[in-house]
Parts: C-alpha cells; structure tokens; sequence
C-alpha cells in the first residue's frame, strides 16, 4: 500500500534542487568532469567511478595496419561512426604521415556518418558526408547499405570502442570486402577500485541512477561486477530501483540484450541525458506523504520536512523507506533489522534499530513523525486505509478493531448476535483487540 501523493507542481529538470537528495553514479572516462557539473548543478550527489581508459591513437599498431590496409586500394564507402574517432584516426595518420593519402581515399569515397556528432567531424576535416540516418543508430546505416549490391565494394567500418561483429559480417555475407577501423581502444579503467565501490553502492540501493555513456562501460562495469560474484545482483538492481541511465540506443545494447529497461533521451548528449534524470528521478523516485500533520518527500538519500531538505545517513534511511512502504501501519523491529546496512546478532541488531530509529527522529525535526507502538514496533503518523483514504482514527469500511465498530455492531464487551464479547470470543476464535479474519494495524 502506499499514501496518495500530494499534490504538487512539477519540478523543471533543469531546477537547481531538481536532483536533490538523490545520488548518481557516472561511470564516463571523457568529459565526465563536464557530465558531473551538469548533475551538481541540479543538486545531485555524484558518484564518479571510471570504468574504461583509451588506448592512445599514436600508438595503436592495430590502427596503423588498418590503415594501411585502407589505402591499400580505393574505397568505395566508409563508415564513421563516432565524431572523435573520426578526429583521433586523422591526427594519428597525419603523425605517421599518412595524412595527404588518408584525406584523398576519404574524398572519393562515400562517407556514411551515424550521427551528428560524426557528420559535424567529417566536415570540419573538409570533407563531404554523403548520408546520416534519422536514429543515429549503425542499424540503420547497415540497413542502408544492405539495400544496395555490395558485391566487390570496399567498405571501411570505424569501430567505436568495440568489435562491431555483426555489422561486419553482415555487409561480408552481402559480398563487400570490409576493412575494419579500431579508432580507439577501450582496456579497463586502471583503478577500479571506484567502480567496485559503485557496483556494491549499486547492488544495496544506496544509488539512484547510474549514467553510462558508452556500450563499453557498460560491459566494463558488467564484467567487473561479474568478478566479484555480483553480476547477477547488478542486474537485478537496475531491473528494480535503480535507474539505468544510457545516452543512446548503442549505449543501451548491452543491457538490453539481458532484459533490463533504461532511460534514455530524446537526443544522444550529455545534456539531454541530464535532463532525462532531472525528469524521471523527481517522478518516480519519491514516495510523497503526510504524518503527524507534515509534508514529507523522501527521496534517495534525504527527505524533505514541509520543503526543508534533510541528508540522511543509510541506516535511518533504511528504516524511513520502510516504515513508508506502509504508511500509518506497525513495522515489528524483527523486519526493520532486515533493512539496516551489514548484520549483526540479534542483540546488537535490536538495539541498532533502535539507535537508527533514534536517529531518525533527530533529523527529521518535528516529534511526532514516528511513533513508538509498545511491544510492537514503530509506525509513520498517517491515517491512510489501504485504498489511499484518510482514516482519521477509522477504517474506511468501517472494522473499528480496538474495542469500537465492527461492521456496525459494538465489540466493547457487548452484544452481537447474542454472543458476548467481553471475553474477546465470537465464533470460538479469540480477538485479543483484532478483528477475526483480517488485521488493520494504521488505525
């Protein structure tokens, strides 16, 4: 069950407090000091974790050989798939003075550009694109070239990070002869010690949305995770609260592909992704309720009291996500111990439920919030029933439970159909104070 959501304008993504209180993992090597800001500016904590470096260009004696195998002979099409690939193959090739060769195969062939990004590079190297497709997806560039006789054309495709296996076999099986362009290289991130961090942040919840901007980031964090036993779990995570936040449909692939959604934006930027975040984490990452007469949102890592933000740490975090999973009804101290970060014995886990509960209370400011129910556990201050409706004090249909109303007859040691209840007996069955067939604890 969950409390009705208050009403409330919506938040613009690009708001300066849009992010507040949630917490974003970046995984991005290239600008992900820029992609941070972006975040930051909206009030989101950011998690930066790099899980993929670049092989230097210069350096890259695949990238030489591909070359020369390019220019071996004319081309008749070249695929580029990634602007600074495009960038990065021209510097290296003018450094092992290749430079004049490379730019006049490119000008007689015809240029194929995935994107915007890729089309903006090739012009700026004074050269003519020839086609670019609506999604920005290497799909639809194959799908165009397939649809015309490849036989004995000579087809370079620029990698971007990864093999592009299918492409290539693809356009082999329709009779071009493909020369493969490694542009760049992705090997793991020297440290990874922060995107370890990030996969066990990830796999308790203690995150929010994690950005990928590249499909090999993804398989870097996906095969790290799978290392350390927690692939599986990682997957679960991002099929469940987490948000797996992808630039573009390439980006997306690797996840797809093992049946988990992602958010995406409209246009494969770092801005756009921003604002998708900004978006979708306000609303559908906050549960909005009322107790003890306060607006409460509680978001990934704090919670907002009549508007004033408050960071909590995890443990009562933990213990607030719970309680507001039922709104108004006890959670026995046995569950809340499920929740706390790490475990412990059954002693120490009592008293650190309730030192978390005491914590909480502290920053959540006004008394009241949470209520102590003796014997029994703790509860959130709301009179919600379970169809969302405000109780005040009663069951909506009317099963008053502790010795009031129950379906319009009198329980306090009255009558009902001529059996006495002061014993708590109707039909053989004890009430001990709760209704025979069903239990309503938020009343």
């Amino acid at each position: 069950m969950s409390a009705p959501p208050l009403e409330s304008g919506p938040s613009p993504e690009t708001a300066p407090d849009a992010l507040a209180g949630f917490t974003v993992g970046v995984t991005a090597t290239r600008r992900r000091e820029e992609f941070g800001a972006l975040l930051e500016r909206r009030g989101a904590r950011v998690l930066s974790a790099p899980a993929i470096r670049l092989v230097p260009l210069a350096e890259d004696a695949d990238l030489l050989a591909a070359t020369r195998a390019a220019l071996a002979a004319p081309l008749d099409d070249v695929v580029v798939t990634t602007g600074v690939g495009f960038r990065g193959w021209m510097a290296a090739a003018e450094g092992w003075g290749l430079s004049a060769d490379l730019v006049g195969h490119l000008s007689a062939a015809r240029l194929l550009t995935r994107g915007p990004k890729a089309r903006g590079a090739v012009r700026a190297a004074g050269l003519n694109d020839h086609w670019t497709p609506a999604g920005e997806s290497c799909e639809e560039v194959k799908r165009h070239l397939l649809a015309q006789d490849l036989r004995g054309r000579r087809v370079a495709v620029q990698q971007h990070g990864e093999p592009l296996t299918e492409f290539v076999a693809d356009l082999r099986r329709a009779g071009a002869e493909v020369i493969e362009i490694p542009v760049y290289r992705w090997l793991p991130y020297r440290d990874i010690a922060p995107l370890r961090r990030l996969i066990s942040q990830t796999v308790s919840g203690a995150v929010d949305a994690v950005a990928f901007t590249s499909a090999p980031a993804v398989h870097a964090m996906l095969g790290a995770a799978r290392a350390e036993g927690l692939e599986e779990r990682l997957l679960a995570a991002f099929s469940g609260t987490v948000v797996a936040a992808c630039v573009g449909p390439v980006t997306a692939a690797p996840l797809a592909s093992r049946g988990v959604r992602t958010l995406q934006p409209d246009r494969a930027r770092l801005g756009a992704l921003a604002r998708a975040l900004a978006r979708h984490l306000p609303e559908h990452g906050v549960t909005r309720l009322v107790a003890a007469e306060h607006q409460l949102e509680i978001r990934g890592h704090a919670v907002a009291v009549d508007g004033e933000l408050r960071p909590l740490p995890p443990a009562p975090m933990a213990v607030l996500k719970r309680l507001a999973e039922r709104p108004g009804h006890v959670v026995s101290r046995a569950d809340l111990r499920t929740v706390l970060p790490g475990s412990a014995a059954r002693d120490s886990a009592e008293h650190a439920v309730e030192m978390a509960v005491t914590r909480l209370r502290r920053a959540l400011g006004p008394s009241g919030i949470v209520e102590t129910v003796v014997k029994r556990g703790y509860r959130l201050a709301c009179h919600y029933g379970p169809s969302g409706h405000e109780l005040d004090g009663r069951e909506p249909s009317g099963h008053e439970l502790d010795g009031h109303e129950l379906d319009g007859r009198e329980l306090d040691g009255r009558e009902l159909d001529g059996r006495e209840l002061g014993g708590r007996e109707l039909g053989g069955r004890e009430l001990g104070g709760r209704e025979p067939s069903r239990s309503w604890t938020g009343s």
